[in-house]
């Protein structure tokens, strides 16, 4: 067999073969862990993981022991870090995953729920950024940017902080009730 270095395409990726790397025989891509590595921009302890974690299947092993992935790993690994981008579960993807070849109608309606439950979490996330960003404006208003002209006084952001750390109410949480240590009145702040 001859090995020389070429440029490969793969479904999803380019991969650069060498000797050491990765070598077609009979139009068959056979990589080592490195090359799969590099190929889909996934770790190598992270592979490991996925097969440890039945994700991805055990590669055959050379007569001396090296992992030879194939073209079905390259791809299964794309699928995984697919639904990663997509903040989606390792547990979900396993059930992405067992759904591949699946034609029954009831496992297939598991999938369409699976992605209408992760919507639902992308949208609460969304909806709680949205909260921070409110709060974060709500205490940046308490700085006028001219720091300088204040001769040293204080920060209004950092009294805020402070105020809030010692249970007072502060800017950025207008909804919120302090709560008082047990036998104390909440501290009244000057409104500013």
């Amino acid at each position: 067999m001859a090995v020389k270095a070429m440029a490969r395409v793969c479904s999803y990726f380019m991969v650069l073969a060498s000797n050491r790397v990765c070598w077609a025989v009979e139009d068959l891509l056979i990589m080592r862990i490195g090359a799969l590595s590099r190929a889909t921009g996934v770790d190598i302890e992270t592979i490991r993981f996925y097969e440890k974690s039945g994700l991805l299947p055990g590669p055959e092993r050379s007569d001396n022991g090296y992992r030879d992935y194939r073209q079905e790993h390259l791809e299964r690994l794309a699928f995984i870090r697919h639904g990663r981008a997509l903040d989606m579960s390792l547990a979900d993807i396993a059930l992405l995953l067992a759904s591949l070849n699946s034609r029954d109608p009831a496992q297939l309606a598991s999938v369409d729920g699976l992605v209408d439950a992760q919507l639902a979490r992308v949208r609460a996330r969304l909806a709680s950024m949205h909260a921070l960003e409110q709060q974060l404006m709500a205490l940046k208003s308490r700085c006028d940017g001219q720091h300088a002209q204040h001769g040293g006084q204080g920060c209004g952001i950092l009294e805020e902080l402070v105020a809030a750390a010692h249970g007072e109410a502060c800017a950025c949480h207008v909804d919120a009730v302090p709560a008082a240590p047990a036998g104390r009145q909440p501290p009244v702040r000057p409104n500013r």
